[in-house]
């Protein structure tokens, strides 16, 4: 059996807090609970979490902001649990990098169901064999063996599910994927979501390797299609 599996539960309600706390300990996690957004960014930064569950509506600082700064220099799955049901609020915590998002209310069960498949979907990510395969279109060039990006020799950060999605379009260039396809290709059959996860996750690669993410050259949109790589 490996080691317990450390979630940090970024929450100002103290009873939902709590109720997360205890579903997730009787499924045989660690859990630290803190209630405001600068302390939880701090814990978050300094800490060494396996999951991050995240409220937006937070004092001090507010979920968008405390995901977008963990999210730019740690690849941890985070998963927002808000009253926010709006779609905008959803595509924007996307945005932030989120790789989940449950409205509140919510099911604890589901929740805790949530949590394990995203561990287990970083876990295969990280024990992956490392491979020597190299992708390279025009300035674009992918590592697919050491997960890394560059552009016109520089190198840009994805994060994994951007990192995965590019990677599986540039493996099949010119042929056109739905965002149903896409989404249950990178994401899984058995994940939680829906279709403008993908489109978040379009735009952001876009804006790190295009050099007019107005005007792709690599990931194009086939209107009432999906999209394409065009090599």
């Amino acid at each position: 059996m490996g080691p317990m599996k450390r979630i940090l539960i970024i929450e100002d309600e103290t009873s939902i807090a709590e109720l997360q706390r205890d579903y997730f300990e009787l499924n045989g996690f660690r859990v630290d609970l803190c209630h405001d957004g600068e302390e939880g960014l701090e814990l978050a930064l300094k800490g060494s979490y396996d999951l991050i569950v995240l409220d937006l509506m937070l004092p001090g600082k507010d979920g968008f902001d405390v995901c977008r700064q963990i999210r730019a220099v740690k690849e941890v799955p985070i998963l927002i649990v808000s009253a926010k049901k709006e779609e905008v609020d959803k595509i924007r915590g996307f945005g932030t990098g989120a790789d989940d998002y449950i409205t509140k209310p919510f099911s604890p069960s589901e929740l805790v169901a949530r949590v394990k498949a995203h561990l287990a979907r970083y876990e295969r990510l990280l024990g992956k064999t490392p491979e020597r395969d190299e992708l390279s279109i025009r300035n674009l060039t992918i590592y697919t063996g050491s997960r890394r990006v560059f552009v016109s020799g520089e190198e840009v950060t994805l994060t994994a599910k951007e990192f995965e999605l590019l990677t599986f379009l540039a493996q099949h260039p010119d042929r056109v994927f739905g965002k149903e396809e896409l989404f249950e290709r990178i994401w899984g059959p058995d994940s939680w979501g829906d279709n403008s996860t993908v489109t978040v996750h379009v735009r952001r690669i876009r804006e790190k390797i295009e050099a007019d993410p107005s005007r792709p050259q690599f990931i194009e949109t086939v209107w009432g299609a999906g999209y394409r790589f065009s090599v």
